[in-house]
Order: C-alpha cells, then sequence, then structure tokens
C-alpha cells in the first residue's frame, strides 16, 4: 500500500493540471490524524539540532500546489491545515518564502482559500520557532494610488485563487511589517457584511495567531507598542495594535472572541503594562520596551461586557458600574462558552497583582458584576476562579508600601492555580 501510495506522490508534480487534481484528491484522506499512512508524508524529514530543515519532496509539492487551479489548491491547503500540527513541519512552514506566501494570501482580498491559510498560520505558531519568524516577517506591498478595494496589494500572494488588481496595476514595491498588516485585515474583515465590496474569508483563525503571538514575551511587546502601519490614516492616532482586537470579546463566532480573549489575558503578564490596560486613551504611559508613550487601553469593560447578564442592579451597585455595563437590555446574554469564560476571570486575576490594579477594579463594579456571575455559574473551575477573584477584591489591604510583592508570593504558593498563558 505505501509503495502505491508513492506512485501517487510522484503525479502532486505532473505537468498535467488535472493528474494534479486526482493526485491530490487521493492523498488528501492520508492527511488526517489517525491515519496509518500519515508517516509517509513525513519520510526524510530534518528538524532542530545541528540539521539544517529539509523538507521531504512531497510536502515541497504540497506548498507549491497551493499556488494551483482552485480545486487542487484546496486540498493543498487542507493537507497542510491537517499535517500542521505536527513539530516537524513548523519549520518547513514558516521558511520565509511560504511564509511571505501564506501572509500576502491571507491579506488579499481576493484570495479564496484564505481561511485555509489562517488555519495553517494558527497551527504552526502553537511552536515558539513560527512565532519568532513571523514577528520578524516584512510583506512586500503595492500601496493602490486611489485607496479602493483596499490601501495596498500584497505582491507575493500572486496565484489562481488570489488574483491581481488588474493585469496593468502597478507602483512601487515598500515593506511592512507582516503582523501589523494581519491585524488590520482582521480588524477590517468584521466589518465588511453589509458593503458591496466583501473579503472572500472571514479570518477568524488570525485571532488564534495573536494568541499564540502574544505567549512570547516579543508577541506581547508588539502589540503594547504603538505602531504606525500602510493602513494607518494621516487622521487617524497611532494606536498599540491590542485595541484594534478588543472590540471582539463579544463577537458572534467562538474562534474570534476565543483568540482575543486569549490574547488580552496573556497581555496582562506584563505588569508594567497594567495601567495601561486599565486607563483611558486620553492618558498615556511610558514602557521599558515601547519607543514612545502608549495610550491607555481600557480594556476592562471589553473583559466585563462577556461576563455580565441580564439581571437588574439596584441604584448604589448601579453607580459602581462603568457606563459601558450600566442598565444592560434584558436580552444580553453572558457568554456561554466556559473556557471563555474562564479565560476573563483569569484575566481580572493577573490584573490584581498590582495595588494600583485591584483599586480600580473596586471602584469599576468588577466585584458587582462577578457576584451575579456567580449566582449563575455551573462549571466548577470557574466558580473557584471567581472566588479566588472575591477573595482578592474583598479582603482588607495593607499600608500601600508593604504590599509589594504580597500578591506574587500568593500566587506562587499553590502551583495548581497558577494561571498560565494560552
Amino acid at each position: 500500500m505505501e509503495e502505491q501510495y508513492k506512485e501517487v506522490f510522484s503525479f502532486l508534480h505532473d505537468r498535467n493540471p488535472n493528474a494534479r487534481n486526482v493526485a491530490m484528491a487521493n492523498i488528501l484522506p492520508l492527511t488526517v490524524a489517525g491515519s496509518p499512512l500519515r508517516s509517509l508524508f513525513f519520510s526524510g524529514m530534518k528538524s532542530g539540532g545541528l540539521n539544517s530543515t529539509s523538507d521531504s519532496e512531497v510536502i515541497r509539492d504540497l506548498k507549491l500546489l497551493c499556488r494551483d487551479q482552485p480545486a487542487t489548491a484546496h486540498d493543498a491547503f487542507k493537507a497542510l491545515v491537517n499535517l500542521s500540527d505536527s513539530h516537524l513541519l513548523a519549520p518547513s512552514l514558516s521558511e520565509p518564502l511560504f511564509l511571505a506566501f501564506i501572509v500576502s494570501y491571507i491579506l488579499n482580498p481576493t484570495s479564496v482559500l484564505s481561511d485555509l491559510a489562517c488555519m495553517v498560520l494558527s497551527n504552526i505558531t502553537t511552536h515558539s520557532g513560527p512565532c519568532v519568524a513571523l514577528l520578524k516577517q516584512e510583506i512586500e506591498v503595492i500601496p493602490f494610488p486611489d485607496g479602493k478595494t483596499s490601501n495596498y496589494y500584497p505582491t507575493q500572494s500572486l496565484c489562481a485563487t488570489s488574483p491581481p488588481p488588474s493585469k496593468d496595476f502597478k507602483g512601487t514595491p515598500q515593506k511592512e511589517r507582516a503582523l501589523s498588516l494581519l491585524i488590520d485585515a482582521f480588524a477590517s474583515s468584521a466589518t465588511l457584511e453589509h458593503e458591496s465590496t466583501q473579503r472572500k474569508g472571514k479570518l477568524h483563525f488570525l485571532a488564534s495567531v495573536f494568541a499564540n503571538i502574544s505567549t512570547q514575551p516579543q508577541g506581547r511587546e508588539f502589540l503594547l507598542t504603538p505602531c504606525k502601519s500602510i493602513c494607518t490614516t494621516k487622521e487617524a492616532k497611532i494606536e498599540a495594535p491590542l485595541s484594534s482586537l478588543l472590540p471582539f470579546t463579544e463577537h458572534p463566532d467562538t474562534i474570534r472572541r476565543g483568540g482575543v480573549a486569549s490574547t488580552i489575558k496573556n497581555c496582562c503578564f506584563v505588569h508594567e503594562a497594567h495601567k495601561a490596560l486599565l486607563s483611558p486613551e486620553s492618558d498615556s504611559f511610558t514602557l521599558s520596551f515601547a519607543n514612545e508613550p502608549v495610550p491607555g487601553l481600557d480594556i476592562l469593560p471589553r473583559v466585563l461586557l462577556p461576563l455580565a447578564g441580564p439581571e437588574e442592579f439596584d441604584l448604589e451597585d448601579t453607580e459602581l458600574l462603568l457606563p459601558e455595563l450600566q442598565f444592560l437590555p434584558s436580552t444580553k446574554v453572558r457568554e456561554k462558552d466556559s473556557i471563555l469564560r474562564l479565560t476573563h476571570v483569569e484575566t481580572l486575576l493577573l490584573l490584581c497583582t498590582t495595588r494600583w490594579g485591584r483599586d480600580v477594579q473596586r471602584k469599576s463594579g468588577v466585584y458587582e458584576i462577578i457576584r451575579t456571575m456567580h449566582e449563575t455559574e455551573t462549571d466548577e473551575n470557574v466558580i473557584t476562579h471567581i472566588e479566588r477573584l472575591v477573595n482578592m477584591l474583598k479582603r482588607d489591604e495593607a499600608p500601600e508600601e508593604a504590599t509589594t510583592g504580597s500578591i506574587r508570593e500568593a500566587e506562587e504558593s499553590d502551583e495548581d492555580e497558577k494561571i498560565v498563558e494560552v
């Protein structure tokens, strides 16, 4: 059986497009987890140690077939989605040329299979190497002189399922940071639903990419450092990339809002950024890794809204709530996914690691929201974390100068309850 399929592999680079299509359709079932012949795709691959990364011939073919005709490219992308859960494939799929193609393909609004490309990028960035590579990656783009469709054309996206704007399109290429462009595309893809010209993909899985990036210290620094991209208008204020993700904590798609929730939580591991995270945009803060002041991100309303339900508060408690959480409609629904509810509660716990963060939460009605949430919560793990948060917020505080490091020591005293990056 193995020898028969190896013969089929040879047709993946056949000159006949129909032969490539049939071969791709036949080998796709072999790529799923649990397939007894899945190891054929990793035969001869090397990764790590003193040896440089090398592809097997079939992996090289799959990467090239992502540029083929629609049916063939669809199966090639899907095969890489299935196979990219293996660490052996991460170096191959994050090498500069293919990474530039994947990112450029996602960025092009006309790319038919951009959602599958997002899944590939999501899978490979679960490993630290591809995260570092993506943080360094730059993309060649040509700005549109008239600003139609989008602000630029990513030149390396060109293939059968990602056509250029027009045959006579010309311009001067320039380099832009890949992650800045991906965040802009992610934010804009959720606002095009009622417009006449839409992206072909929804790009929800980019949220998982940002969550993966935020597990790396360099990734958190990128998300919290104000930067300007080709998509930034002259009138727009330069903001931290994380600010573009905040509106999606209540998005209808679970993947999108889940990835954003994890990204916010991971950024809260940067203790020096807590004041910027909790303060309004009108305030600015100096962070050790940022070259310019960081405007406030005001994340608290975005974290609390998914935890709030339709319950009514008495007037005294209502006055404690943030304006965004006052007088919510009777149709308001609390986050249905228990993992995401837990993620938001863990975010609030991380913001309790400083006295300032605890005081802000006390003044913002966090306890009142969490108290009503506790009344309907059924997940034991979430309940445990709610009770930890309540203990943090309702306990008596020592004089401020005597509390340095006390919370961190308390958190580290119980390894089973330690909050981890996700």
